[in-house]
Order: structure tokens, then C-alpha cells, then sequence
């Protein structure tokens, strides 16, 4: 009672800070005070630098509390962590935020939601971040890495920190892939200073985050980044999925350039660390067995998993 009581009241809260916060940012671009730097030769924004969201969307889009562990089980007095996670204590906790999604609603399909309620349960084995995938977009924008953006006349190409990956958003007229990929394919135009891009072609398993949020291979993101000043500019997301969601629904969070002295782009190569997890139980002999800690140890049993699941690795 005290968890959905704590819930309810942060997504009150939460209603309420967008709500003043769209309003003020509606004021800051309709005076038109800012006018960003141009592209050499254009007449576009030159929305070139370093990028990084300060949010808690990667963990989960929507408003939440804070969580002992991203797997959990039932305690005498509340959640406490999955035996999992127990070794990480706070490392491996949820810090609580106040979403992103406009109105705080994901319409899922009557269908989909025992999907979500799923994957929210089974987070450790099914989210593909745990496993280095490309985030696909949107998630690439809002992990907690940050990416850079390198414009062109013709392209904006996107780096990302995590797993190195990358898209390129074509302006000019382009043929889409004969393929879904994990980062789709993306066209953009210009509307004013505001860059509009289109996504489709994703493969159906990327996550929008790490509470199981999920789409299908429908997927169509529309995609608005306005700059709002030298330091910020503003993230806009529109989904639209029917075999998943009822109607279309809207992100938003804003983006901060870094600015320090010598800022770079580090790598973030993941797929080598997750290989003992993904492919240890193929091992001759097994490598990692047994953890030691303070007040606890941890024995490893390698299984081998079901021909459907080797495949799908």
C-alpha cells in the first residue's frame, strides 16, 4: 500500500512539472530569442557536438520510484532484491524518477500488456541491453551514455557511446533497406530550425527501456530536435505502433551539449564483456564458479539453454 500510495503521488507530481515545463518551453521558442549557429553553406542549424540526456528514462520512461534491484521478489516489508542482484546492494539499485512520457500513459494493446508485465518480470534475461544489442531508436538517445552528432548537407550521422553503435539520418531521397536492422532506417527534413526525422525498419527487439517497454516491427518513430540554446536542445518523440498500441504517444526530455574542456566520445565496447554470460555454458570447463563476499557466497551453475533460445543468441 505505501509503494502504490508513493507511486500514485510522484505521478501526480510528475503531471504537473511537465505540464509547467512544456509551457515554459513553448514560451522560449515561440519569442524566437535564439537563433543556433549554421551549418557552413546552409541555412540550417548546425547541431554538431556532444550530447547526453540527465534523466532516468533508460530505467524506465514512465514516472516510478525508486527500486532495490531491477529483479526483485516479495519481502516481509517490501521488495527486496532478486537473488541475482543481491550481491550489487545499491550499484545495482533503480533510482526513482519522473518519466518522460507525455501524461504518463503507454496505450498498450489489451494484447500487449501481458508482454510488458513479462519482460518487466524476466528483465535480467530478456532486456537486450544486458546483452550489448544496439539500443535502437529511440533508447539510443536517452541511455545514460553520452553521443555525438557529426552533420553534413546531406547526412547527420549519430555515434553512439554504448556498444559503438550509430545511425545515419539521410536528407535527401534515399531507398530504404531490403531488411529490419536493430537501428532501422532514418530520413529527415527540416522544419525551420527543428530537425524531423523519420524511423522505421527497426527489428521488433529493441526495449524502450529497462521496465520491459517493448514494440513490434510496425514501429514508426518521428523524432523533433530543437535547439533551444547553445547548451540544450530539445528531444520531441512521437510512436506510433498499432499492432501494439492503441494510438500514437509522446516522449519528450531535453539534451545537453558537453561543453568541458577536451569533451570526446570514449568507447563503450560491451560485446566482449557480456561473451562469459552469453557463452560460458559452451565452455569445456567452467570459468566462473564461485563469488565469495562479506556476508554471502555465491555459487555459478552453468545450464544449457533450449535449442529456441541458442538460436535467438
Amino acid at each position: 500500500m505505501r509503494n502504490r500510495l508513493r507511486d500514485a503521488m510522484i505521478v501526480a507530481t510528475t503531471t504537473a512539472v511537465l505540464a509547467v515545463f512544456a509551457v515554459a518551453v513553448r514560451s522560449t521558442t515561440a519569442q524566437g530569442g535564439y537563433q543556433a549557429p549554421r551549418l557552413s553553406g546552409t541555412k540550417n542549424p548546425n547541431l554538431s557536438g556532444i550530447w547526453q540526456v540527465l534523466n532516468t528514462a533508460n530505467w524506465d520512461i514512465q514516472a516510478h520510484s525508486a527500486r532495490a534491484a531491477l529483479a526483485v521478489v516479495r519481502g516481509p516489508a517490501g521488495e527486496v532484491p532478486a537473488a541475482a542482484a543481491l550481491a550489487l546492494g545499491a550499484v545495482g539499485g533503480v533510482p526513482g524518477g519522473l518519466g518522460v512520457v507525455e501524461g504518463n500513459e503507454i496505450p498498450y494493446r489489451p494484447e500487449a500488456l501481458p508482454k510488458k508485465k513479462e519482460n518487466a518480470a524476466n528483465v535480467l534475461t530478456r532486456d537486450p541491453e544486458v546483452k550489448c544489442y544496439m539500443p535502437g531508436v529511440p533508447r539510443a538517445m536517452y541511455m545514460p551514455y553520452p553521443f555525438q552528432i557529426v552533420q553534413s548537407t546531406n547526412r547527420i550521422m549519430i555515434a553512439f557511446e554504448f556498444a559503438t553503435a550509430q545511425r545515419v539520418i539521410n536528407l535527401d531521397k534515399q531507398e530504404p533497406p531490403l531488411d529490419d536492422t536493430w537501428m532501422g532506417y532514418s530520413a529527415g527534413r527540416w522544419d525551420g530550425d527543428t530537425l524531423v526525422v523519420d524511423t522505421t525498419n527497426q527489428l521488433d527487439q529493441t526495449w524502450f527501456d529497462r521496465a520491459g517497454n517493448f514494440h513490434s516491427d510496425a514501429l514508426h518513430v518521428v523524432e523533433r530536435f530543437t535547439p533551444l540554446n547553445g547548451q540544450q536542445m530539445m528531444y520531441e518523440v512521437t510512436i506510433e505502433d498499432p499492432q501494439t498500441f492503441t494510438r500514437p504517444w509522446k516522449m519528450r526530455m531535453p539534451l545537453y551539449r558537453h561543453t568541458e574542456a577536451g569533451a570526446q566520445l570514449m568507447e563503450y565496447k560491451c560485446v566482449e564483456f557480456v561473451e562469459e554470460l552469453m557463452y560460458g555454458h559452451l565452455r569445456k570447463e567452467q570459468l566462473v564458479r564461485h563469488w565469495d563476499g562479506d556476508t554471502m557466497a555465491v555459487d555459478i551453475t552453468r545450464k544449457m539453454p533450449s535449442p529456441k533460445k541458442l538460436y535467438e543468441r
